[in-house]
């Protein structure tokens, strides 16, 4: 799960879905684009908001996702928790590493209800915010996915932007 990077609001005249990234999110989505390939986290499936802040996330994270296949999914936008969930329950078996783009509050309430355990230290700072440009690795096991339900992962790592170099 990749949160979209840090969103502009210097036009107020812009819908939200319309809102670009700001300096610091294309700075944070090239750094996580970099961790990505660095530590060979390659979805096959990439599934991301029609927002498009979470568009352009995918563009500078590109490099990463390259030879995924990738869809705008529209259900995506503003979805709580249990729409995401609806969402992850159609994807095909055949897909093994999945990689949402979306926004918050809906990945982090979703992370935390899938993640039944997960590193301690991942947790705590789930617990405390998951910020923009941030990543949650879950490791779902042998679970399918029109099986997952809360608590049917573990919270493998979250990685956030400000940590990496």
């Amino acid at each position: 799960m990749l949160r979209h990077a840090k969103s502009s609001w210097g036009n107020d005249s812009l819908a939200d879905r319309d809102r670009p990234l700001a300096e610091r999110g294309h700075h944070d989505a090239r750094r996580m684009d970099d961790y990505l390939r660095a530590n060979e986290l390659r979805p096959d499936l990439v599934l991301c908001s029609p927002a498009r802040r979470t568009r352009e996330t995918l563009e500078l994270v590109a490099g990463a996702v390259a030879g995924a296949e990738t869809t705008i999914e529209a259900a995506l936008y503003g979805a709580e928790a249990p729409e995401i969930l609806a969402v992850l329950h159609t994807i095909e078996p055949a897909h093994g590493c999945v990689m949402i783009i979306g926004h918050n509050p809906g990945l982090e309430d979703l992370v935390m209800d899938l993640a039944g355990d997960g590193d301690p230290t991942a947790m705590d700072q789930l617990r405390t915010k998951f910020p923009t440009a941030a990543l949650a690795v879950l490791d779902l096991g042998e679970t399918g996915w029109p099986q997952l339900a809360p608590g049917s992962g573990y919270l493998a790592r979250l990685v956030l932007p400000r940590h990496l170099h």
